[in-house]
């Protein structure tokens, strides 16, 4: 196992117009359970979701969320949450490599720093720090 891993930590987080008609499938269809919630009270914008031994997340849409139509996403609905030590490092080493990014790393209301950046197919990764 290689000690020059960038990533400590991955799921996928699937992204919605409907986090609600979502939430139910995976829960109540495929027996996962909620383990987090943001914001903690009222309508969610992301749930974390444990499925067997696996994590998933469950995001609305940020152009939904926001009050607009549901936005135009290359791919597939999904992006890959990948946990490191130094989001902002990981982001740069990313960039040098040529991935696009998309969000320049911030601090979130939640507690984490994020960024987004693309894979050369134009994947997303959700770059992810704990604070």
């Amino acid at each position: 196992m290689s000690t020059d891993a960038l990533f400590t930590e991955a799921f996928p987080i699937l992204v919605t117009p409907d986090l609600s008609r979502a939430l139910g499938f995976y829960r109540d269809v495929c027996g996962a359970t909620l383990s987090y919630q943001f914001p903690p009270d009222g309508d969610p914008d992301y749930v974390g979701l444990e499925l067997g031994s696996s994590h998933i997340g469950i995001a609305l849409d940020p152009a939904v969320a926001a009050g607009g139509p549901v936005a135009a996403r290359p791919g597939s609905a999904a992006e890959l949450c990948v946990y490191t030590a130094d989001c902002d490092a990981t982001v740069e080493r990313l960039r040098a490599a040529g991935a696009p990014v998309i969000d320049e790393p911030a601090d979130q209301p939640w507690g984490e720093r994020m960024a987004r950046v693309a894979d050369p197919d134009g994947n997303q990764l959700l770059i992810m720090m704990k604070l």
